[in-house]
């Protein structure tokens, strides 16, 4: 007799880890695998700031190791408002902002309170593997709209007007996007928000990646509707590279009340599970006042391993790929012929050029498919080494 676990949790999937697995049997032949599955820039050569380490190291000596409030320390939250101020000309007040264990928590938090069963999320096809899977968890459905590949991958408005129906909750906005790349236009933004008004839905906008853009502008849809309730997800991993620190923060947008049930529920659960991590919220206050120095350096390097992954990709017979304009990720589409299925084609890639990518379908099965994801986050001769693994593989294919 076997314990049977809930078929909710049996069905969790997250392609982006999953892979390890298989990886991990080829290394312990000995044999080096390139890892370009994780979106994790502490893991390369990218190193947390100084005073930033500082700011941790003297939280924990002045003996702030105690639990904290469940909504985040306050001078956080306080600091969060300023830069929501400065950066998006988005008005909020520390009451509206909680402060999470990294950004995931946030979207399983905020998923708990908002679907019931039954209910509907329009989600970017393709996005971040959590909204779908977290959604399905609470017994809702994941309703992805399309991008467009050809387009930069674009969101397509029409698309997201067709799919809205009675069990729509809400309409999500990844940009940059996870895994594209896309940095969605203002013009975009200002469409959705009208969209969203127009049927009385709420947007969530995460906005994880919103500092790491090469030459176009992250523009945060709260910067261009006032009135449109909104729920802003964001953290601190990927731009001041914390990654193992698991800051994130919720901010709720709302000026009409429309989602103030909402955010007690989203409080209750929070307090729930206790708290944030107390001396990482304290560093997290010297990272928004702080240098931000690091920023300009790890943006040129990361461009600079964009385009030459993205220009190697783009040479090989059956790779093509839309060069993205924010985040650390490309998206590129299996045109050669013969495979199976887009898993299939990153299990052969990891056996015969032991490089690990992330098979597309992991973010979604039908605008993700054949294609495969993978991080430039590594140095361009770390890049070259994956991408010539990548080439070999494809040779043997043939």
């Amino acid at each position: 007799m076997k314990f049977k676990p809930t078929a909710r949790a049996a069905g969790m999937e997250y392609a982006i880890r999953d892979l390890v697995l298989p990886a991990r049997e080829i290394e312990r032949s000995g044999t080096r695998v390139i890892r370009l599955n994780i979106g994790d820039p502490v893991a390369f050569d990218f190193d947390t700031p100084e005073h930033i380490k500082r700011a941790m190291f003297d939280a924990v000596l002045e003996g702030n190791n105690s639990y904290g409030d469940s909504e985040g320390y306050l001078e956080l939250r306080q600091a969060i408002a300023e830069r929501e101020k400065a950066k998006n000309s988005n008005s909020v007040g520390t009451e509206s902002i909680v402060v999470t264990t990294g950004i995931t928590e946030g979207i399983q938090l905020l998923l708990g309170a908002m679907v019931d069963n039954g209910d509907e999320l329009l989600v970017p096809g393709p996005t971040y593997p959590p909204y779908s899977s977290v959604t399905r968890y609470y017994g809702g459905k994941p309703v992805p709209y399309r991008t467009i590949e050809e387009k930069g991958w674009r969101p397509d408005l029409d698309d997201i007007r067709s799919r809205i129906s009675e069990r729509t909750k809400a309409i999500l906005i990844v940009s940059p996007n996870n895994p594209t790349g896309a940095v969605y236009r203002e013009n975009d933004l200002r469409e959705i928000c009208n969209i969203a008004g127009e049927h009385g839905l709420p947007v969530i906008s995460d906005e994880i990646y919103d500092m790491l853009t090469y030459g176009t502008e992250h523009v945060s849809p709260s910067r261009v509707s006032k009135d449109v309730p909104m729920v802003i997800l964001n953290g601190f991993s990927k731009s001041y590279l914390v990654t193992g620190w698991r800051i994130g923060y919720v901010v709720f947008r709302d000026s009409g009340g429309y989602l103030s049930d909402l955010q007690d529920a989203f409080l209750k659960e929070a307090r729930a599970r206790l708290c944030a991590s107390n001396p990482a919220q304290r560093a997290m206050v010297a990272a928004l006042r702080g240098p931000q120095t690091h920023l300009t350096r790890m943006v040129k390097a990361l461009k600079e391993r964009r385009d030459y992954t993205v220009r190697r990709l783009n040479e090989m017979d059956g790779i093509s790929v839309t060069a993205p304009e924010g985040a650390f990720y490309v998206f590129p589409r299996i045109d050669a012929p013969g495979w199976k299925s887009d898993r299939d084609f990153v299990l052969h890639v990891l056996k015969h050029g032991h490089v690990l990518f992330v098979n597309g379908s992991g973010f979604d099965s039908q605008y993700g498919a054949m294609h495969f994801r993978s991080v430039f986050l590594a140095p361009v001769d770390v890049m070259a080494e994956a991408m010539d693994g990548l080439e070999k593989a494809l040779r043997t294919a043939r």
